[in-house]
């Protein structure tokens, strides 16, 4: 008999998710992480109404609820003036809570339902799939280890090593930019996102619980803005606000980019969440689309094992389709936010016909709903 029915190789927030799931309902779930303490970095903040329901799922709905900050709307803004503003209905509400603390909910929640599920520490080197059972060779902190699972998610991340060694594929897709972020404390808090489209490029501004607010500029060819002067000099000539930015905080450099796996499913083997499809940030819901396909993949697992593995195909279609939807629209935002060629400027006739118009609403509405940094 296999040690465990599942076993979950990465413990950001889409393998948790997708633990949790499993546990709750009676499977024998292990997560393999090779970082011993949890990851603290900045990344997603955008918890959108697909992503609130996988959380309720999950049981952690009311404690989601109760910390994340609630967006009241968000204004595009141009040269200094208003091109559109939007609310948020109570119904479809967007939250915003950082990785790290959804993280610890996770794993919490998990801890709670199977206090041994979590191996931290644990760095798996490869995966053997057979007909009938996968074998993970795992490193732990003690010794090296053979375990065994009737199936094994791989949700090891963008680079994930995993994916290239069982040959599933990586396929670059439309749609790279480069950014660069940094939170900063907000005197007066306002829980309104902002988009500065300005002919330099895009300047993106989102509230944080605390009372701080995250920044995002994209980079121009040749900008560096890795250093507070630059991106504070940045930010302030592109919309004219000159942040409260300490000289020895560092902004986080990032690149943008999409990819899709050639094959999501091989065998007893199934990729999730970024190891899956790398989505970009502007316009993208990389942690909301892979708590979805958790919650999908979840109900098929359950339905299945330990009797026997499901057929995932049409797991496998459906992620594939709603991965293109989200790629091809996060590509369409980040042509629209990238800097102006020289020389080129938008009439002011036309910013004023397009003002409230609703072409123009519906893209802010999709930079700022869809958000997933």
């Amino acid at each position: 008999m296999p040690d465990h029915d599942v076993l979950v190789v990465g413990a950001g927030p889409v393998g948790l998710l997708l633990a949790c799931l499993l546990t709750q309902d009676g499977l024998r779930v292990a997560v393999c992480e090779r970082r011993t303490d949890a990851d603290t970095r900045t990344r997603a903040i955008g918890i959108h109404r697909p992503g609130l329901e996988a959380l309720e799922a999950a049981g952690l709905g009311d404690e989601v609820l109760a910390e994340a900050l609630r967006l009241d709307g968000g204004e595009v803004r141009s040269r200094r003036r208003t091109l559109a503003s939007l609310a948020f209905p109570p119904e479809r509400p967007v939250l915003i809570l950082p990785q790290p603390r959804t993280d610890a909910l996770l794993r919490a929640r998990l801890r709670s339902l199977a206090p041994d599920a979590l191996r931290a520490g644990w760095a798996v080197r490869s995966v053997d799939p057979a007909d009938d059972v996968v074998r993970v060779s795992v490193d732990t902190p003690d010794i090296a280890r053979e375990l065994t699972a009737r199936c094994v998610v791989v949700a090891d991340g963008v680079r994930s090593r995993l994916r290239a060694d069982l040959g599933l594929g990586w396929s670059r897709r439309s749609g790279r930019a480069s950014y660069a972020m940094v939170d900063v404390a907000e005197a007066e808090a306002d829980a309104r996102a902002v988009l500065h489209c300005e002919p330099s490029g895009l300047v993106e501004s989102f509230p944080l619980p605390g009372g701080r607010r995250r920044w995002v500029a994209r980079q121009g060819a040749g900008e560096q803005l890795g250093a507070a002067d630059a991106f504070r000099g940045a930010v302030e000539a592109r919309t004219g606000i000159r942040l409260d930015l300490a000289d020895d905080v560092q902004p986080t450099v990032f690149e943008a980019a999409q990819h899709i796996a050639r094959r999501i499913v091989r065998g007893r083997v199934v990729l999730l969440g970024d190891a899956a499809h790398e989505i970009s940030p502007i316009g993208g819901q990389g942690m909301n689309l892979g708590w979805t396909d958790a919650v999908r993949l979840a109900r098929e697992l359950v339905r299945a094992l330990p009797e026997r593995m499901p057929d995932l195909a049409g797991y496998e279609r459906d992620l594939r389709r709603k991965t293109r939807i989200v790629q091809s629209r996060s590509a369409f935002y980040m042509a629209m936010g990238a800097p102006a060629p020289i020389g080129v400027a938008v009439p002011r006739e036309l910013v004023i016909r397009t003002l409230g118009t609703r072409p123009l609403r519906r893209w802010s509405a999709g930079l700022i709903t869809m958000q997933g940094l």
